[in-house]
């Protein structure tokens, strides 16, 4: 079994790192590491988790002061040496579009109202790292977010379709979303943002195990990515 290592970087505000890690390490067994938002180094992992929660309060907008913490130094360096893959979940995900790694903006919910519930998922492009082993069309997965609107400029959105980076889609759109965006990839498909929460859908004990497919398929892939390489 070729060995993997992952870390989960929290920030202040963040709540879902407990989540995140449990779903990594205990679950999945992986070797997982916290990191701490003023830690600037997270080069040597094959998976770098930006978890979900309201880092510095949310205040101003949400991911805006996440952006410019020190560890994002290291995740945008990470980025551009393909170092692994990163997976940013709801306030992740605002921090990857922030912090320019994704394209986009996540905004205010159409109703105003933070939402709370499972929504069906559509998968909508099964050759990522983050899919690619998933074997069903629909997944039901959590969502808890104010700001979960995506939107992104005509032009913008073009090139996702052009290049199929748009991954998962909304079923019935929660939140007002442009063409019912729930998650998208970078142009190398390493980097993943999406605003439902398949850590909280990993385990047999909450009574869903969906969510837990799109680690699995992380795994997969960086482990048969190591075999090549060796």
């Amino acid at each position: 079994m070729i060995a993997l290592k992952a870390c989960v970087i929290v920030f202040p505000g963040t709540n879902c790192d407990r989540d995140t890690y449990f779903a990594l390490a205990e679950i999945l067994k992986i070797p997982t590491d916290y990191i701490w938002h003023d830690f600037d180094r997270v080069l040597d992992y094959d998976i770098v988790a930006l978890p979900g929660g309201f880092s510095y309060g949310d205040y101003i907008r949400t991911g805006v002061f996440a952006r410019f913490s020190p560890v994002m130094r290291s995740v945008e360096r990470y980025a551009l040496e393909e170092r692994g893959l990163i997976i940013g979940i709801c306030n992740g995900f605002q921090i990857l579009t922030e912090s320019g790694l994704l394209p986009g903006a996540l905004t205010r919910n159409v109703s105003t109202r933070f939402i709370c519930e499972t929504v069906e998922i559509s998968v909508e492009n099964f050759q990522t790292p983050f899919t690619q082993n998933i074997g069903k069309k629909i997944l039901k997965l959590p969502i808890a977010h104010s700001d979960g609107n995506y939107q992104i400029s005509e032009g913008e959105l073009e090139e996702l379709k052009k290049q199929n980076r748009i991954i998962l889609k909304y079923t019935e759109n929660p939140n007002g979303s442009i063409e019912n965006i729930a998650g998208i990839c970078s142009e190398n498909f390493k980097i993943l943002g999406m605003m439902p929460h398949p850590e909280r859908a990993s385990c047999s004990t909450l009574g869903n195990t969906d969510g837990i497919e799109i680690f699995k398929s992380m795994i997969e892939y960086l482990r048969s990515e190591k075999i090549v390489e060796s």
